[in-house]
């Protein structure tokens, strides 16, 4: 990032906008930031902020750039949303994620009859349905300002607008080819941060809404991505986390494709970085390719999240997952010869449409052969908008759940053997906080991604150490800092 970019003295408010980006919103964010300075003297008191976020990792990144920009803008962060300005940054996998966020909006509302001075901003999937944005529109006229997932970066020149305006700002793309580069960001751990290499899916699984909310694949350049790594390294980062909703298809989209694998070369070669993840990798891209640079890479962790979602073919098939329960097997037992240590986790959704009992012992029986570490098991949603919600057959929910029950004590019993093979030896961990059930310990992860509890010094977060791995409990261990 340039220096003129990172010194808002070099911005010139008189001239008119810049059009290429990120300039213009650098340009806004001075802006706002003069708006905010006559507030605070106005008030006498700091302006304060506070982002809230409902989803996945890919909404708690783009959380990251909202709070950066807001720090750059001069708001103050603070925790909860009696604030100045509150952005929530919403979710809409699953319809009851929509109706969590109306049910605060009223809550909202009570705050900023207090607090006139108070904005609410709206953004992310659940803001690129029509039928939200009509509602808001129509019973929530206290929002401020409404946005979706492909113009997160514009959040100050909104800012700008709604200060200029005094009315509702409503800026939804329905999907855009455009990535901003060099913005700010303000990270939740100093030694861990995710970094996104892409955007949007084409996958169109039947039950799945993310593809109409957050658009079509557009990969960022490796360059842009290996130079924000390696600024994140000299700023004290020692793991990162890469995002996207399938990054084995990473590249393709691009000038010069690149393969997944030959990213993950790229950044392996970075001085200083010493652990690497990403998720989320589809089963039908996985290459061989990748199985090999994992295999041999000394800083790539070993766990591997393979959705599942089903073992029936059948029901694969009309999920539109685009591989079959032999080719997931065969997968599974490609990744566990190349990589033995190899932790895999999973995601599978039980009671899909047209789900019989002989499909969902066919789930069973992939559980029970691949044997994973953890799963994340779902009970199948109906998401209005997706072809699955207007299937036949739905499954009775008596029937769903009596099958999620069972499924649910074969994971845990599986995934408590897997954790537990390997107790009794003292493995690397990242310290990443005080243990928030007991302030007398520390946690950290290891490599696999399972959790370790254990006793030690507050100066060691952030670091990566040794550690006996004492006791299984099951889902983590407690472990004894290792001597020397």
């Amino acid at each position: 990032m340039s220096s003129l970019l990172r010194n808002f003295e070099d911005v010139n408010l008189d001239s008119k906008e810049p059009l290429e980006e990120p300039q213009r919103q650098y340009y806004f964010m001075a802006k706002c930031r003069e708006w905010v300075k006559r507030k605070e003297k106005e008030l006498n008191r700091p302006l304060t902020f506070s982002v809230v976020t409902f989803g996945c990792q890919m909404n708690a990144k783009d959380s990251e750039k909202l709070a950066g920009i807001l720090e750059k803008i001069g708001y103050v962060p603070v925790e909860g949303e009696e604030a100045d300005f509150v952005v929530y940054n919403t979710c809409t996998v699953r319809e009851n994620a929509n109706t969590r966020v109306y049910g605060r909006l009223g809550h909202l509302n009570n705050l900023k009859r207090k607090n006139p001075n108070m904005m609410i901003a709206l953004c992310g999937c659940m803001m690129q349905e029509d039928a939200v944005v009509d509602k808001i529109r129509k019973s929530y006229r206290f929002v401020d300002m409404i946005f979706g997932t492909h113009n997160i970066f514009k959040l100050a020149e909104l800012i700008d607008t709604r200060l200029s305006s005094r009315t509702m700002i409503i800026d939804i793309w329905k999907d855009t080819k455009l990535i901003v580069e060099d913005l700010p960001s303000e990270r939740k751990y100093r030694f861990k941060a995710g970094v996104n290499i892409m955007y949007g899916c084409n996958n169109f699984c039947s039950y799945c809404i993310v593809p109409y909310v957050r658009g079509r694949e557009r990969s960022r350049n490796p360059e842009d991505i290996v130079k924000e790594v390696e600024e994140l390294v000299a700023d004290g980062v020692v793991e990162i986390m890469l995002l996207g909703q399938n990054v084995n298809s990473y590249g393709k989209n691009l000038e010069e494709p690149i393969s997944f694998a030959a990213l993950l070369a790229r950044l392996e070669e970075i001085e200083g970085l010493k652990r690497i993840r990403f998720m989320t990798s589809h089963p039908k891209d996985l290459s061989d390719e990748l199985i090999e640079v994992m295999k041999n890479s000394k800083k790539i962790c070993r766990h591997l999240h393979l959705p599942v979602q089903s073992g029936s073919t059948e029901v694969l098939k009309k999920m539109n997952r685009n591989y079959t329960k032999e080719s997931y097997l065969n997968l599974a037992e490609k990744i566990r010869t190349a990589m033995p240590d190899i932790s895999l986790t999973t995601d599978i959704i039980v009671g899909f449409p047209g789900e019989t009992e002989e499909d969902f012992l066919e789930t069973l029986e992939v559980v029970e052969k691949v044997r994973y570490d953890s799963a994340y098991t779902f009970l199948y949603s109906k998401r209005s908008g997706t072809p699955a919600a207007v299937m036949e057959n739905q499954v009775e929910e008596a029937v769903a759940k009596e099958r999620f029950d069972r499924l649910l004590k074969t994971v845990q019993g599986i995934a408590g053997e897997m954790t537990g093979r390997m107790e009794g030896t003292e493995e690397e961990i990242l310290v990443e906080e005080i243990n928030s059930q007991d302030t007398s310990l520390l946690t950290g992860r290891l490599s696999n991604n399972s959790l370790v509890h254990f006793k030690g010094p507050e100066d060691l977060i952030g670091k990566l150490v040794k550690v006996k791995l004492s006791q299984c409990k099951g889902f983590y261990y407690f472990g004894e800092l290792a001597e020397g």
